[in-house]
């Protein structure tokens, strides 16, 4: 089973492991990737005023010029403790047991604008990058597309999709049975439904953690669904997802 989460923009800085070394990272074929769009990053950085303007950062975000000037430098920490914000503070990297911790390793992809995919424990340092950032010559889309979606396509186990549409689009996963996109859906008290926006990063924050927690290896999406009856969670089948009905 693949758990297949989107990155945050706000990262915990600092670290104590090692500066970047992108064969660390799992996925061993998107290195020459990561390779070439760190060293943009880092180019681009070296001209604050164009790293402004394209990764349009607003006056308190200029900080991250520094940052992604210092990629190679900086230190490292797992994937899953350097995001921050809605989805991972719910998910709470810190407070999982060694156990579940080498689960999530196993099992939990985060798509990184900078990176690729990485799972949770491969070391990465603090950097500034999304999917909809424009670095000069470089298109992301096209950068990342047919890598990531090769890497997914080539896996034949249960796949839960749990990016942003804006990730999904550098690399969709494949369209078979076991791979599954999560829409996170409210119901109204007349059974009517509609897409959440700032509370689903909250869902699937607190989705994700039940299944590291859970530590369970699913084979399929019936047995996951038997499972998150059990755990407190509604998903249901719909024509091109799973709705996680909250």
């Amino acid at each position: 089973m693949l758990i297949l989460l989107p990155p945050s923009e706000t990262k915990r800085a600092g670290g104590t492991g090692r500066s970047l070394s992108v064969g660390a990272l799992q996925y061993r074929e998107l290195d020459d990737h990561r390779d070439a769009l760190v060293a943009a990053l880092v180019e681009l950085a070296q001209s604050p005023e164009k790293m402004i303007s394209a990764l349009k950062l607003g006056p308190k975000q200029h900080g991250e010029v520094s940052v992604n000037l210092s990629i190679l430098d900086s230190p490292t920490m797992p994937a899953i403790d350097r995001y921050t914000g809605v989805l991972f503070d719910a998910l709470d990297s810190a407070s999982l047991s060694a156990a579940q911790r080498r689960f999530a390793g196993r099992h939990v992809a985060i798509h990184s604008a900078l990176f690729g995919l990485v799972h949770a424990l491969d070391p990465i340092p603090a950097y500034r990058l999304s999917h909809s950032s424009r670095i000069p010559g470089l298109s992301l889309k096209k950068h990342w597309r047919a890598a990531i979606r090769g890497i997914l396509a080539s896996r034949d186990d249960l796949i839960i999709d749990m990016r942003s549409e804006g990730y999904v689009e550098l690399g969709t996963a494949p369209d078979r049975v076991g791979s599954h996109y999560v829409r996170v859906l409210t119901e109204g008290s007349d059974g009517t439904r509609r897409a959440l926006n700032h509370f689903n990063k909250k869902a699937k924050g607190e989705f994700a953690r039940a299944l590291i927690r859970s530590e369970t290896d699913f084979a399929d999406i019936e047995e996951l669904r038997a499972w998150a009856r059990e755990a407190g969670f509604r998903l249901e089948p719909q024509a091109d997802s799973v709705a996680l009905v909250v």
